[in-house]
């Protein structure tokens, strides 16, 4: 069994088509969208396009924070609030719908695999890593992970939302922190995404750095949105240090 996650593409259709070319070449059996699909200001339309693509073809889908500030009254900041504007605007409506009315978990293979954004309670919180407002992640107490793990009966938790690559074992549970395709924040420009192979029983976990053409990406968002100056920082530099107007709207702890 093989399966290709991916995460937080946040509107970036180049570095979507990217990792699209590998997974694709990887042959898996299953591909696990793990949320947070459209906001960002790199041809954010053609990425859900992408998206929309993958779930006909039967990828499994959980919806991020991002996809619930698509409900109403769901923005909060001032930044938030005109990107919100902007992509009503020139994205087709029955797309965003789509994906704002994603479900918050989703299982696969018997139940095996479970699949959320942050946690299975909250698209908001996360799992294996927690935000320490200092603005770095820190390691969950691993009785938190276990009290939170063990109750769901699941081989393999999958969860995106911290834009950081990892896993553990946490009982007999694997829990998978899979990469962001976009928007990184340890200096690394590269998407990311997160494969995933099962052969004799046991899971075999392999994170993914690719290449894509970032000031192609760059160049769209500065033609076609008022968010270019932004997106350049936070595409070229590899970091978060760009995003907001002042008020984290990312992970909380």
């Amino acid at each position: 069994m093989r399966v290709a996650v991916i995460s937080d593409v946040h509107g970036n259709a180049f570095a979507l088509n990217a990792v699209l070319r590998e997974v694709r070449a990887a042959s898996p059996d299953l591909i696990v969208n793990l949320g947070d699909q459209a906001e960002g200001s790199a041809d954010p339309a053609r990425a859900l396009e992408m998206q929309a693509e993958l779930a006909a073809a039967g990828a499994l889908e959980v919806r991020g924070n991002n996809e619930e500030k698509l409900w109403p009254g769901g923005r909060r900041s001032a930044l938030s609030l005109s990107y919100g504007a902007w992509l009503r605007a020139n994205t087709d409506p029955t797309l965003l719908a789509r994906v704002a009315a994603l479900p918050l978990t989703a299982r696969a293979l018997g139940g095996a695999l479970l699949a959320c954004h942050g946690t299975p309670d909250s698209a908001w919180h996360s799992l294996l890593w927690v935000w320490d407002h200092g603005g770095f992640y820190r390691a969950r107490d691993p009785r938190e992970l276990r009290a939170a793990l063990d109750p769901l009966g699941a081989e393999v938790v999958l969860c995106g939302h911290t834009h950081r690559a990892g896993t553990t074992r946490v009982g007999d549970t694997l829990l998978v922190n899979a990469g962001s395709v976009s928007d990184q924040v340890d200096g690394d420009p590269r998407a990311r995404w997160t494969l995933l192979d099962r052969a004799n029983g046991q899971w075999a976990v392999t994170f993914h750095a690719t290449p894509y053409d970032i000031e192609a990406a760059v160049a769209w968002a500065c033609t076609h949105t008022p968010f270019g100056e932004g997106e350049a920082k936070l595409l070229r530099t590899g970091t978060m240090d760009a995003r907001g107007d002042g008020v984290w709207e990312g992970p909380q702890p």
